[in-house]
């Protein structure tokens, strides 16, 4: 978080004004400013990413009777649900053993007459193999939608995330790189895409005497814009600091029989956002759950994320019939992501790892 004097300076307008939302001039402020931080053309500002991820789907003119969407079960619900939210039905495809994000080799696979799009996901800020994926999706004429909650600043070859695929998603919730509280954006490059976005998160108001859509109410207000503006001076200080929190875990769990830490990808500028650690219990000798619980009685709170798989969860279990997934299944029982934030400091990044080791 910034300042509390930080916070306070850029919200005094706000007092002054009396605009605290509908898009009002700090919103502005903050989209402009995420649109050159991002490198995108377009970017549509929510008051969270699912709502973003949901629209967005809507925007881009995708519900249609008995669609599908080919998705990753390894991720956060929310973007299956963003899926069924919009009465399309989610078919799960496997996820690569090494980066854990979508297998562009069992996307072809799945593809049947009612596939609509793709959404792939960033996972931990490693990127998809956004070139396979365009290849598949050009040659099916499919659109895609990057779930990129987790990729905040991450670029490949120079190029800012959020430009691949027809849109992407960030998420700007309080646990992400960065963040306004609660919110989210959907960025895109094709411009007609901008006002069903508007018209969905502004319940399709145009004017101030008539309603020409079917919108909703997701829309982000001024405060959590101004929180957003406080947090982006800031951003690339928090990334280096985090960078520091990454190089320290590696140096000390890098080459640990049994744990399998991820490694850079190629071309990729990284934003450290998470330090994922997959266990193999047969050669660490403990399993996951028993390091989660040994650092739960320490007061650290490491998380199983993500676990379990989304179609193994109750709600999707059972329900659509999709091919297996025994990787994402594998890596969903195994990985524990250890805690990563700027004010952690290295003396607790130590004493975390004593306890993973010992």
């Amino acid at each position: 978080m910034p300042s509390i004097e930080e916070y306070i300076e850029e919200i005094q307008p706000i007092f002054e004004n009396r605009h605290l939302t509908n898009m009002g001039p700090v919103y502005k402020k903050l989209q402009q400013g995420l649109k050159k931080y991002l490198g995108v053309p377009e970017l549509s500002l929510f008051v969270n990413g699912h709502m973003a991820l949901e629209m967005a789907i809507d925007a881009l003119g995708l519900r249609t009777e008995n669609g599908e969407v080919i998705t990753t079960p390894f991720s956060f619900v929310s973007t299956a649900h963003a899926i069924s939210r919009n009465g399309l039905k989610p078919v799960f495809c496997d996820i690569k053993p090494d980066d854990y994000t979508m297998d562009p080799e069992k996307i072809e696979s799945l593809i049947t007459e009612k596939t609509v799009a793709i959404m792939p996901v960033h996972v931990y800020g490693m990127l998809c193999d956004v070139e396979e994926i365009q290849k598949i999706s050009d040659k099916y004429n499919l659109k895609v939608i990057y779930d990129a909650a987790h990729a905040f600043g991450v670029t490949y070859k120079g190029v800012g995330v959020g430009n691949f695929g027809d849109a992407s998603m960030f998420s700007f919730h309080a646990t992400k790189v960065f963040h306004t509280i609660e919110g989210g954006a959907i960025a895109f490059h094709d411009k007609k895409y901008g006002v069903p976005l508007h018209e969905l998160k502004n319940f399709g108001i145009h004017g101030p005497e008539d309603t020409l859509a079917i919108g909703g109410n997701a829309k982000l207000d001024e405060f959590r814009a101004a929180m957003g503006i406080c947090n982006l001076r800031h951003i690339d200080e928090y990334i280096a600091v985090r960078k520091q929190v990454y190089e320290k875990y590696l140096e000390r769990l890098s080459g640990v029989q049994g744990l399998y830490i991820p490694i850079p990808q190629k071309d990729v500028t990284a934003n450290y956002a998470y330090f994922p650690v997959y266990i193999n219990p047969d050669l660490f000798g403990k399993s996951r759950d028993i390091v989660f619980d040994e650092l739960a009685t320490k007061g650290i709170y490491a998380r199983k994320y993500f676990y379990p798989a989304i179609n193994e969860m109750s709600c999707y279990k059972g329900i659509y019939k999709n091919q297996r997934t025994p990787v994402a299944h594998d890596i969903s029982s195994k990985i524990l992501t250890l805690p990563m934030y700027e004010g952690l400091s290295i003396e607790d990044v130590n004493r975390i790892c004593d306890i993973v080791l010992e």
